[in-house]
């Protein structure tokens, strides 16, 4: 082991030859602190010691250059040397941060371990497959791109608040090509988009936390603001419009149109299906998921398996009844089969959102009516008959108001009225010139 004659300076480490090493010396020298040149021209500050154990470790301080220069490596070495005398293991210490989880890494096991369900809910069961998708998806659009390649343990809340305000302004917004054929999805940044997804890192750095990949969540720290999400409902007159689109989509009946399919019709399932939720208020993942063996219509009662808040018993109004009978009469209704069919495949029916906007259109509503729009009416319609919060609840399958015991097969009296005086309200709100089941015409007055 080479070592100069006096501490190492500039002149030393100018004049160090390739594949060499040489070590401090001399008066006011630091034991251990050295240099070391390899093929190239680059020369490194190093340090030797013994760890706790008593073994030879060596650790590299940095490459000369700034910040390194002979003095502040030589400070940086005596540091070292004091945390080794104290116990500790630097050279492990550095190795173990320069191996640990990215950000990228961290959310990949956090996803693995959700699908999985080793990672319950508030209510104690797993996660959903459509909520690890919509998680997957802000991950790939805005999480990897601005913080993938960062260590998980190095993200502070000032980092957070840096990425939030980056996705907000846009910084994440490109357009990518999809695997399906001519497939692409626009990603657009947005304070909304923001918000969520410090959320839903909240959920991951607490995982992170949990599994000793982090030391603390720094997602706590972050002032979120509101996501943009408007409690939009529809007014009377919107009702109308809905109902006449709905009637306008019934009658565009899918057909084969120069031989190939006509993008301009409505799949006649999906009308009905944008029927039923203005008279039910439900989500619309649970009415397009719903099938047969789920439909008591002796009782007027759906039983939900699997809701975004557990198990849920829902009553039926007489008006979405008659929805469903007229499904049942279109589609046969095994027990089985869904009751609102895609035009094709065994899945659900992935098009509806595009069916709810064509409608929409048809009626001449703005393009911000949505199904939930009709969610939030159906709760504000029912709000207007003066229903206490806990019936409104029940009728929506709202959070903590479901019906999950085992033994309850049908809903009682007083909700199926309730549900019946809600449908009938919004029914007259979308049919005005319908009173009492009478059709209300109008008359002319007669020419002279």
């Amino acid at each position: 082991m080479a070592t100069a004659a006096n501490k190492i300076g500039l002149a030393e480490v100018r004049s160090l030859p390739p594949n060499s090493e040489l070590f401090d010396g001399g008066k006011g020298a630091v034991a251990g602190f050295g240099i070391r040149r390899q093929r190239g021209e680059g020369v490194s500050y190093i340090v030797l010691f013994r760890n706790a154990e008593g073994r030879n470790r060596r650790l590299t301080i940095g490459r000369h250059g700034a910040p390194w220069t002979p003095e502040t490596a030589r400070a940086k070495a005596k540091t070292i040397l004091a945390e080794a005398a104290g116990g500790a293991d630097p050279a492990a210490a550095k190795r173990e941060a320069r191996e640990a989880p990215t950000v990228k890494e961290l959310c990949e096991r956090y996803l693995t371990a959700a699908a999985a369900g080793r990672l319950p809910t508030r209510r104690g069961g797993a996660k959903k497959a459509s909520t690890l998708a919509a998680d997957k998806s802000r991950i790939d659009a805005h999480v990897l791109p601005l913080l993938g390649n960062r260590k998980a343990r190095s993200i502070t809340t000032a980092d957070l608040e840096a990425f939030m305000h980056d996705v907000a302004d846009g910084k994440t917004h490109r357009r990518e090509k999809l695997e399906k054929k001519r497939a692409f999805r626009n990603v657009r940044g947005s304070m909304g988009a923001a918000s969520r997804t410090i959320g839903m890192l909240g959920a991951i750095f607490a995982y992170g936390v949990k599994v000793g990949i982090c030391t603390e969540n720094p997602a706590r720290g972050v002032l979120r603001p509101a996501d943009g999400k408007r409690e939009r409902r529809l007014s009377d007159d919107e009702y109308a419009l809905f109902h006449a689109g709905l009637e306008k989509g019934a009658r565009l009946i899918p057909a084969k149109k120069d031989g190939g399919p006509d993008k301009a019709a409505i799949w006649p399932h999906a009308v009905a299906a944008a029927r039923f939720l203005a008279l039910t208020g439900w989500r619309s993942g649970e009415a397009i998921g719903l099938r047969w063996k789920e439909v008591d219509l002796a009782r007027r009662t759906a039983r939900l398996g699997d809701t975004k808040t557990g198990a849920s018993i829902r009553p039926l109004s007489r008006e979405a009844c008659d929805v469903l009978t007229a499904q049942k009469a279109a589609t046969g209704g095994e027990a089985e089969a869904l009751v609102f069919p895609p035009s094709r495949g065994e899945t659900t029916m992935t098009g509806f959102k595009k069916f709810m906007a064509r409608i929409v259109k048809l009626g001449g509503l703005p393009p911000d009516v949505t199904a939930h729009v009709l969610r939030h009416s159906f709760a504000s319609v029912a709000a207007d008959l003066d229903m206490t919060e806990i019936t409104i609840a029940a009728l929506i399958g709202h959070r903590g108001r479901s019906v999950t015991s085992r033994y309850v097969h049908s809903a009682d009296a007083v909700l199926l009225a309730a549900a019946d005086k809600v449908a009938a309200e919004i029914a007259r709100r979308m049919q005005p010139e319908k009173q009492n089941g009478a059709e209300v015409v109008q008359l002319h007055a007669a020419t002279a």
